[in-house]
């Protein structure tokens, strides 16, 4: 039987409810689904207010799962250090919460359709390719970015999940857009001092 996204959020705010979880706790629960979900925690932080400091590591670990669907693998990996790590209570009930009321969003528009490419296994590294990518471009120190590749990250987490061939091809399209977008803002921030420059000497 097909689970939505949600139905694995609201299992893990009921284990959350018991005891404080792990990443080991949640890639357990949701197995290969495990992948997008994590990525999806790992990167809704950027949408959210958030101690500077943490770009690196959130970026690293949603890389770090992303690369390995980019090769192929099936079965989420993280080094025990990082997945042994605690979450409290309060900042996972944070995540999982407004993770569930983004993703409730976009399960009114994701369903199963174009399942041959949703199925295929091209398709599952092509997903773990173009977020390898976002996630990169979520660590670039440029101001002002972070949450316009995690917008990529969450929309191509969610057709992953919900097998959803038409919104993949969204999200393929959204990261050429968003690759355009964040260097176009690199670009301008690079000019920006010798514009002012000239136009106020």
């Amino acid at each position: 039987m097909h689970l939505r996204f949600s139905q694995d959020l609201k299992a893990l705010l009921e284990l959350l409810a018991e005891r404080p979880l792990t990443l080991n706790d949640i890639l357990a629960e949701t197995k290969e689904r495990g992948f997008s979900l994590v990525m999806g925690l790992f990167a809704l932080p950027f949408l959210l207010p958030m101690p500077p400091g943490l770009a690196g590591p959130l970026g690293c670990g949603c890389l770090i799962l992303s690369l390995q669907m980019a090769t192929g693998r099936r079965s989420p990996w993280l080094p025990p250090r990082i997945a042994q790590v605690e979450f409290p209570k309060w900042l996972s009930k944070t995540l999982l919460t407004n993770l569930h009321k983004l993703t409730g969003i976009l399960e009114k528009v994701a369903r199963p359709r174009m399942r041959s490419i949703a199925y295929s296994p091209h398709a599952w590294q092509l997903n773990g390719l173009c977020m390898a990518w976002l996630a990169f471009l979520l660590m670039l120190p440029i101001p002002f970015t972070n949450p316009i590749p995690t917008a990529g990250i969450l929309i191509l987490s969610v057709a992953t999940l919900e097998a959803d061939g038409l919104l993949m091809c969204v999200g393929y399209g959204l990261t050429l857009a968003i690759t355009l977008t964040v260097f176009g803002i690199a670009y301008g921030l690079w000019l920006a001092p010798g514009f002012v420059q000239s136009w106020f000497g």
